[in-house]
């Protein structure tokens, strides 16, 4: 073959690459995520979210497309990228509590699979929990139903605190009823409360110059995904004013938060992932029961109860998961 036909061969099938490449990708079928929190944030769920399409058989990049969205607290926007996820056809529609619920008014046909932390039959989402019925199905973490067991640990490690401020994210759609626990759980425990509304940075900056001026002794965030989003700026805050913390997850206490009580995310998405790749198969949301997890991580950071003075209880070092030095 002569120099030049090479050269042209050459240069036809490099350019048919790209053509090739986007022909197999438009082939492929396309997953929609949408995140309230932040790319960094999501790193470990997304991670056990592609572990569990691979449970399936389905490999990002070569026989299935995701489109991750991320919201990063701002939930006014979610609405917009629901909208454009189902313009797109996706395959099937991959959120949280929010996204759900306005993915349900969005389409009826769009398969959908949440992660919720409340009720999702109480919120509309599925007509129960063994036969969802409809195009929703998912994952249930029940973790805004566990404040009242967060200030119950927290009071266990610090029982001479008293107020206890609680942090909450008032855009938060469980925000009244978390609202509704601790007080409940802080009239057995007789502790007062301090309720503290934060939905933005500075309200956060705020809320922690208000618990000094209260004088509380301690701290409970409650879930919350702006929370989660500004966990860094949460923790930072809790030390420089030497409050002992009480939190959702343990990326707080990873992060230098002193104790955390809560399922775990990573799990939520892994089994989110196990069911969107059996929807991708052919199984019909309808069909598939909602999951409940079961599993609870409590976690203590040694190191930070040190810095804070805190000699942690015998009754909660034998009960923790696991002890961050």
């Amino acid at each position: 073959m002569k120099r030049r036909q090479f050269i042209t061969l050459l240069g036809g099938a490099a350019a048919a690459w790209p053509v090739a490449t986007i022909a197999q990708q438009a082939a492929m079928p396309l997953v929609g995520v949408i995140s309230l929190l932040s790319p960094e944030t999501m790193r470990r769920p997304i991670a056990a979210f592609r572990d569990g399409l691979r449970d399936l058989g389905y490999h990002e990049g070569k026989n299935v497309m995701v489109d991750y969205r991320f919201v990063e607290g701002q939930y006014s926007s979610a609405p917009a990228l629901v909208s454009d996820l189902v313009r797109r056809r996706v395959a099937v529609l991959v959120g949280a509590t929010q996204v759900a619920q306005i993915a349900k008014q969005a389409t009826m046909t769009v398969p959908i699979v949440f992660n919720t932390g409340a009720d999702p039959v109480r919120l509309g989402l599925v007509a129960s929990f063994n036969r969802p019925g409809g195009n929703l199905t998912g994952v249930v973490q029940f973790n805004q139903g566990l404040e009242a067991k967060r200030l119950g640990l927290l009071h266990e490690m610090v029982p001479r605190a008293d107020p206890i401020a609680v942090l909450v994210d008032p855009n938060f759609v469980s925000a009244e009823a978390q609202v509704r626990d601790v007080q409940e759980a802080a009239a057995r425990l007789s502790v007062q409360l301090v309720i503290l509304r934060a939905g933005t940075e500075n309200e956060i900056d705020a809320a922690f110059v208000t618990l000094v001026r209260q004088r509380a002794g301690a701290l409970l965030v409650c879930a919350a995904p702006h929370f989660y989003v500004q966990h860094q700026q949460i923790v930072l805050l809790a030390a420089r004013h030497a409050i002992p913390v009480m939190y959702e997850r343990r990326d707080f206490a990873e992060a230098g938060g002193l104790m955390s009580y809560g399922t775990s995310l990573a799990d939520a998405y892994r089994q989110m992932g196990v069911y969107a790749g059996r929807i991708l198969t052919g199984d019909k949301p309808a069909d598939l029961p909602v999951v409940q997890l079961t599993k609870f991580e409590f976690v203590l950071n040694l190191k930070t109860a040190k810095a804070l003075g805190l000699e942690i209880p015998p009754t909660l070092l034998a009960r923790a998961d696991e002890v961050i030095e």
